[in-house]
């Protein structure tokens, strides 16, 4: 069984080093053979001596705002080391409930989620930036094009998933992951009015990977936090098994 490569990141204070350590958890539980795991932070206290730490680089969109999602693209800063070819991205808030090896084996390069929900006509190529996989190493062009579009950058993209779908597109390398391996909790767990006001969230078959973008957040969706009105929302303590402590 090959080596697999992971990564994430984590900067400022949204997420402490414990979410770093629970998704690395969950990754070596649904990962077998030799494992490398990643995290791009501009604070590495806490982490498991297992994780190897990445000095964050400044991204040009951004400088060092941590408020901030275009820093993700640190990722493909020139400067960054780490890891080298085939490399899954995983962001904090996900939970893994199967095999990862799939996404190691789905055939060509680059992948990504394909967006849940489109807002505009223009972005209906945009990926979610939460799952991805990438050729580590090998995108350093795209500090250049962020510098040459300078910033009309923020005018021009919504977020960096959309701008990175689009770089990706342009390059001609742009796949998306199989509809059912990646599910978002809110639009695919969550039953809609009037079921959710007495059905709980449940797991779609085939999902690799539950993705919380938004609210609620893995603790609050176990809890049955953070409802709406137009999204009531049910105690989901299922998902308590993936989320490994």
């Amino acid at each position: 069984m090959r080596a697999s490569q992971v990564i994430c990141t984590k900067w400022g204070t949204k997420f402490p080093a414990s979410d770093v350590n629970q998704l690395y958890r969950m990754v070596r539980r649904n990962l077998g053979g030799a494992l490398s795991f990643w995290c791009v932070t501009d604070d590495a206290r806490g982490l498991l001596p297992e994780i190897q730490p990445l000095a964050l680089p400044e991204v040009p969109v951004v400088g060092h705002r941590s408020d901030h999602g275009w820093r993700k693209l640190a990722l493909f800063a020139p400067a960054l080391g780490g890891p080298a070819g085939p490399t899954l991205y995983l962001d904090l808030d996900v939970a893994i409930t199967a095999s990862l090896e799939p996404f190691f084996a789905q055939p060509g390069g680059f992948h990504i989620i394909k967006d849940y929900r489109p807002v505009r006509l223009r972005n209906h190529y945009a990926g979610n930036s939460s799952v991805f996989r990438y050729d580590a190493g090998t995108l350093d062009g795209m500090f250049a094009d962020i510098i040459r579009l300078g910033a009309s950058i923020t005018r021009r993209y919504r977020n960096e998933q959309e701008y990175l779908s689009d770089f990706m597109r342009r390059r001609g390398d742009l796949a998306y992951w199989p509809r059912e391996w990646c599910v978002s909790f809110k639009h695919d767990c969550v039953r809609s009015l009037p079921f959710g006001l007495w059905s709980p969230p449940r797991l779609p078959a085939g999902a690799r990977v539950v993705v919380f973008h938004g609210r609620p957040k893995p603790s609050e969706a176990v809890a049955g936090a953070g409802s709406k009105w137009y999204r009531p929302l049910r105690p989901a303590p299922w998902l308590t098994q993936y989320l490994v402590q």
